[in-house]
């Protein structure tokens, strides 16, 4: 596995070695041990995530507040997204910076999102399959939310779409506040 660190230096890509051959493909697709070397920690994954996406479904900006603030694991198994995660740690020199990329199960790629990041993708097609590992339990009374469109952080997720294709939120997601409202 190679880690590289983004623009926003906690936020971790991942490259998985991928061993083909004629009957297809293998790879280790997680390693604690690989993963807590490079962070320094080790996140105690508790919970895993799918969700299946249409092309052009928007989910996010979403996070967790304490105290069950999540880190994530972020994998593509089928399709193609743009994941986005925004820094709303209050005291970062990044605080409402954004870093997005592309992840597909053809590169199968990986993020690694640490707490205090809102995270959000955009599905680039159909039956678009994503898989995350959290290390805290999903929580009601702690789920937030951030404006997907808010024009202080300034995230054009149109671009990434043809003109005849429209983005379609939940209700949730079409009315979550602004970064500036917000208190995580």
């Amino acid at each position: 596995m190679k880690f590289q660190r983004l623009a926003i230096p906690d936020l971790i890509l991942i490259e998985p070695d991928v061993y083909q051959d004629h009957r297809g493909y293998f790879m280790e697709t997680f390693r604690a041990d690989l993963l807590g070397e490079f962070l320094g920690f080790q996140p105690a994954f508790c919970q895993d995530n799918q969700s299946k996406s249409h092309r052009g479904v928007l989910r996010g900006l979403h996070y967790q507040s304490a105290p069950f603030s999540q880190n994530k694991l972020v994998r593509v198994i089928s399709g193609c997204i743009i994941d986005v995660a925004v820094d709303i740690r209050p005291n970062s020199s990044t605080f409402g910076q954004y870093v997005s990329l592309i992840l597909d199960a053809t590169s199968q790629k990986q993020i690694f999102i640490p707490a205090g990041f809102a995270h959000g993708f955009l599905a680039l097609e159909d039956n678009t399959i994503c898989a995350y590992k959290v290390d805290a339990y999903y929580s009601a009374e702690c789920s937030r939310g951030l404006a997907f469109d808010d024009p202080d952080i300034g995230i054009n997720w149109h671009q990434y779409l043809p003109d005849d294709c429209h983005l379609i939120l939940s209700h949730q997601d079409q009315n979550q506040p602004h970064l500036r409202e917000i208190t995580t």
